[in-house]
């Protein structure tokens, strides 16, 4: 799948990146998708911002993927047939709100490879010989998605707002003090009790409610500024 016209950091993307939990410098960068960085990755040299682009957007196609019924490593390359053809594409895209965001752009280009990808399957499973009597073994018809399409675009903008609230997360993580994010962490991501934080931390159960309402509005309104960024 090499082509050395094609940046470097968009033939390097790797499945383990897509798959773990976002780093916080990436999800810092996450899908800030403004003008400036589409002239940048019009430069195939710059392999920074490439990679950058493609460990982001990477997770979004592989979760959409993986969603849609593929396995990983059918996700692994829908990625990167995806971030490819974005590549090549690119160049003549023009960034005009009235007609389209990028995000829409690069759902269509994710939606037409799974596709493909899905119906190459259904075309394979006509000759899938069943497996043995009495084997553990699966047959590809077992394998392959059903055949009701999956919501594509649904899934999509499920997997977009994920990667905004990860975003959105790690960036007001970084502009509190690490006790209030613990806290926020703790009652709100790992469903702590009340009774325990305040055992564990040393807290009022004031302060816990306190952490949780700043935090949470601040996530909000820091999804809400990417959503605005990423889709105008």
């Amino acid at each position: 799948m090499s082509d050395p016209s094609l940046p470097e950091g968009c033939l390097t993307v790797r499945a383990p990146l897509l798959n773990l939990h976002i780093m916080p410098q990436a999800a810092a960068n996450w899908l800030i998708t403004r003008t400036s960085l589409l002239t940048r990755l019009n430069n195939h040299a710059d392999a920074a911002s490439w990679e950058d682009f493609c460990d982001s957007y990477g997770r979004v196609v592989y979760g959409v993927a993986m969603k849609a019924g593929l396995n990983a490593a059918d996700a692994e390359d829908i990625v990167q047939e995806t971030m490819i053809a974005v590549a090549r594409h690119l160049p003549q895209f023009r960034y005009d709100p009235q007609k389209g965001s990028f995000k829409s752009w690069l759902l269509t280009i994710a939606r037409s490879k799974i596709w493909d990808c899905l119906r190459r399957k259904q075309r394979e499973r006509r000759f899938d010989a069943p497996p043995p009597e009495g084997s553990s073994e699966t047959s590809l018809l077992s394998r392959v998605p059903d055949e009701n399409p999956p919501d594509l675009a649904a899934i999509f903008d499920g997997e977009w707002e994920r990667g905004l609230f990860e975003a959105a997360k790690e960036k007001v993580r970084a502009s509190i003090s690490p006790q209030q994010y613990q806290i926020f962490d703790l009652h709100v991501v790992r469903e702590w009790p009340v009774e325990k934080i305040t055992a564990t931390l040393g807290v009022t159960a004031n302060q816990v409610y306190l952490a949780k309402h700043r935090v949470s509005e601040s996530i909000s309104e820091e999804v809400a500024r990417l959503e605005r960024a990423t889709t105008s």
